[in-house]
């Protein structure tokens, strides 16, 4: 796991395609060498409207959810390579920022069903 929930101005899908910032994201966190490849979760919600510190500018905003257990070291530096993952795509006038949340372990629960 992690989930990897993308927000972000829908304005910006004129200069990087969502995709593209969604395998920058999967590149940060399997550079953080928490996760294996195929347990990264990754979505992504554009936004019409939308203020940004009492301006109009673009923004990305990262939630990253994952299983609680983890070190502040190691969320800390999670956070730090998907900022940088994100500012590689030279946007201007952009506010960018990562969150990273802890899930109980206590009571996350999944169940994956495969058609027959």
């Amino acid at each position: 796991m992690p989930h990897c929930i993308l927000e972000y101005s829908q304005n910006l899908e004129q200069e990087v395609p969502p995709v593209d910032i969604l395998e920058a994201i999967k590149g940060a966190c399997i550079a953080s060498a928490i996760f294996s490849a195929e347990d990264i979760k990754l979505r992504s919600f554009p936004y019409k409207s939308f203020i940004t510190g009492g301006q109009e500018d673009a923004f990305i905003h990262v939630t990253l959810r994952m299983l609680s257990g983890r070190t502040s070291e190691q969320k800390n530096r999670l956070s730090h390579l998907v900022l940088e993952s994100l500012t590689k795509f030279s946007l201007k006038d952009v506010s960018f920022s990562v969150e990273v949340c802890d899930m109980d372990r206590d009571t996350y629960a999944k169940k994956v069903v495969h058609s027959e």
